[in-house]
């Protein structure tokens, strides 16, 4: 990789201002993005910030209808909080598939939903969460945040701060995962907040969406056989060498089915 200057500051304002007067600065969280890219010389930034000394961007706080994640949180943390599989047990099993033990006691959340990465699992519980993501400055809901592959609503030099979700009455997530990294080539989470359905999809578009037609046609009928009625277009969706755009859209009914199915045995 190439030759930077690492900091390690201690508090987000410090980081920011850090961020504003390096040349060309980069966040740190937990490095499973990062590293790699600066590894294959991909990124050549100036300076790395390293976010791990941030306390306070650390840490879980539950209540019965929300869940609160600090950005620095580890994926180890949500799949292993007692809190949280007792409130939201969705979130803590779609930790739980992330990557592998090594990952996921590394990773973080923050770090996740600010690289957007189109086969990330957590962007599908913000989007079908209806999480808040809160920075320094300001929230941003959920369906405001993903724009486009690797883009956010995210401000440069902007530090996501914790995220926010909402509890539905049962939820479900399932995803078609790629054997050798985890990755989701699909994944699906459905939730069910008193007979409004939300679904969020990551995995098969250049970032996370929510499945409107899916949403409709279960609002009106919560059942596996309600997803066969619905065309998945794929026009637009990713196609690479571990799926095709045609195969990611027949995975989108595939896992909406399972996930259903999962939801209606809560």
């Amino acid at each position: 990789m190439y030759q930077f200057n690492y900091h390690k500051p201690t508090s987000v304002e410090e980081a920011q201002a850090l961020f504003k007067a390096v040349e060309d600065g980069m966040f740190l969280a937990g490095g499973q993005t990062l590293i790699p890219t600066l590894k294959q010389r991909l990124a050549a930034p100036t300076d790395v910030i390293d976010l791990s000394g941030i306390a306070e961007l650390s840490g879980i706080e539950v209540r019965d209808d929300r869940v609160s994640v600090g950005a620095f949180t580890r994926h180890a943390d949500v799949a292993d909080s007692a809190e949280i599989r007792r409130v939201l047990p969705v979130l803590s099993a779609l930790a739980g598939q992330i990557g592998d033990g090594q990952v996921r006691n590394r990773g973080t959340l923050g770090g996740s939903v600010a690289n957007s990465d189109p086969a990330a699992d957590y962007p599908a519980a913000v989007v079908a969460l209806g999480a808040t993501v809160y920075t320094a400055s300001r929230s941003i809901s959920a369906d405001d945040y993903f724009k486009d592959l690797f883009e956010t609503a995210l401000e440069p030099g902007e530090i996501l701060s914790r995220i926010e979700f909402q509890c539905p009455t049962r939820a479900a997530y399932r995803k078609f995962p790629n054997p050798a990294s985890r990755y989701a080539t699909v994944g699906v989470l459905v939730a069910d907040f008193s007979g409004d359905i939300r679904v969020g999809v990551t995995g098969a578009g250049p970032c996370a969406f929510r499945a409107t037609a899916l949403e409709e046609v279960l609002r009106e009928q919560l059942s596996v056989e309600a997803v066969e009625t619905v065309e998945v277009p794929d026009a637009g969706f990713n196609s690479d060498l571990h799926a095709s755009a045609e195969y990611r859209a027949h995975l989108v009914k595939v896992m909406t089915k399972r996930a259903v199915a999962d939801l209606l045995k809560a």
